[in-house]
């Protein structure tokens, strides 16, 4: 056998190296890892409802998938089917092309809202003439037949892409359902024959797909919570596009940080022009307020604090993933990243990882036991599957 007498500096450019490797495979393989991470995310979280339907309804196991599924793929359609009938009625609210008048009204309402805020005059960037003003110019440019009808193609596509792709994640999913026990005692197979390492990779699975599910039924079940209590303020409030606005919001908010502050704007824009600039300063009062709400005090309280990643980790998970799969990334940023903090803090020798990602106080350290949790249920794995038989001998 060689012996290779590494140098610790050797050893850290060696697994600067391989993290280099394994970003660049991932961000060239995207097509692959993406609808396979969404799907063994959907898996992990649809296996209860699976194994309920299973076991308590007497439903035969591959019928129980499909029901599952099924129930995952209707929720989809709503969400697809709210942001489909909210285009055309954005597209309403907006000045016809073919119409001055109706581009005049439409700057001038704005022109009246801005002058309500500023003590300044406004003549010079918004002068009463709409043809006078290089934003409206701007604006008019922008909404032309020709480039609407171009941005809808491009919305088309996305769409199209979207349904193609959620097929295909929905078919891996499936599969992983059907034949997640085989898989994951497989899984746990490759770590050899003893049974003291096949307990610890059970016991890592569950813990690992316990945090995953923990963080994306709460998160699941928080926005949309707060995407109802945005929907029936803003009704309230009198914006036009009220439940659009709030549908934004349940789907943006999976990305920490960047989609709260997207989905803050339009609301805020719409409050401006159709009600009054005081509603508007109104609306991003409240919506700072929910959102505080929501982060510091909901959020912590259903999840744990055992879930909670500090604020570097996550803008600095949003950036990286962001850059090796786009905008999917972004909002798998968090789940990977609580798969990820969970495998390390059961993982001998790395727990410290879990900790720099964590905010304890005093974290236990890698000599120290884990906080007592429920004793991982050996169906409950990754993919849930079944504790493995005792091995066998070689």
């Amino acid at each position: 056998m060689i012996n290779l007498n590494l140098t610790s500096a050797t050893r850290i450019g060696l697994n600067v190296l391989a993290l280099l490797g394994l970003a660049v495979a991932l961000y060239l393989g995207d097509s692959i890892f993406v609808p396979l991470t969404i799907a063994i995310l959907l898996a992990a979280i649809l296996w209860p409802v699976v194994e309920w339907l299973n076991k308590r309804v007497r439903v035969p196991w591959t019928v129980a998938c499909f029901i599952a599924v099924s129930l995952l793929v209707g929720l989809f359609a709503v969400v697809t089917v709210g942001f489909m009938l909210a285009v055309p009625k954005m597209l309403l609210g907006l000045p016809r092309a073919d119409s001055p008048e109706d581009q005049q009204r439409f700057y001038s309402q704005f022109r009246a809202q801005v002058m309500k805020v500023t003590p300044a005059s406004v003549e010079r960037a918004l002068p009463e003439e709409a043809e006078n003003s290089k934003l409206y110019q701007f604006a008019k440019d922008a909404f032309k037949t020709e480039n609407v009808n171009k941005a809808l193609w491009s919305l088309a596509g996305y769409l199209r892409n979207w349904l193609f792709q959620l097929v295909l994640i929905m078919f891996v999913a499936l599969f992983l359902l059907m034949e997640g026990k085989m898989l994951t005692q497989r899984v746990v197979e490759i770590f050899g024959p003893s049974e003291e390492a096949q307990a610890k990779v059970v016991a890592t699975l569950g813990q690992t797909a316990q945090s995953v599910r923990t963080y994306l039924v709460w998160r699941t079940i928080v926005n949309f919570g707060l995407g109802g209590v945005l929907g029936v303020v803003y009704t309230q409030a009198g914006l036009q596009q009220a439940w659009s606005w709030a549908l934004l919001a349940a789907v943006l908010c999976y990305v920490p940080y960047i989609g709260t502050i997207i989905a803050g704007v339009p609301p805020v824009i719409d409050a401006f022009l159709n009600v009054s600039p005081i509603a508007a300063l109104g609306i991003v009062l409240f919506y700072i307020v929910v959102v505080t709400v929501e982060g510091y005090l909901i959020v912590p309280l259903v999840m744990g604090r055992s879930m909670e990643l500090n604020a570097t980790t996550v803008i600095l998970a949003c950036l990286f993933w962001d850059l090796v799969w786009g905008t999917p990334g972004l909002f798998l940023a968090m789940p990977v990243m609580a798969a990820l903090k969970a495998v390390c803090m059961n993982v001998p020798g790395w727990r410290r990882w879990a900790n720099l990602m964590g905010t304890d106080e005093k974290p236990p350290l890698d000599d120290e036991p884990l906080p007592k949790s429920p004793t991982p249920d050996p169906e409950k794995t990754l993919l849930l599957a079944e504790a493995p038989a005792k091995p066998r001998g070689l």
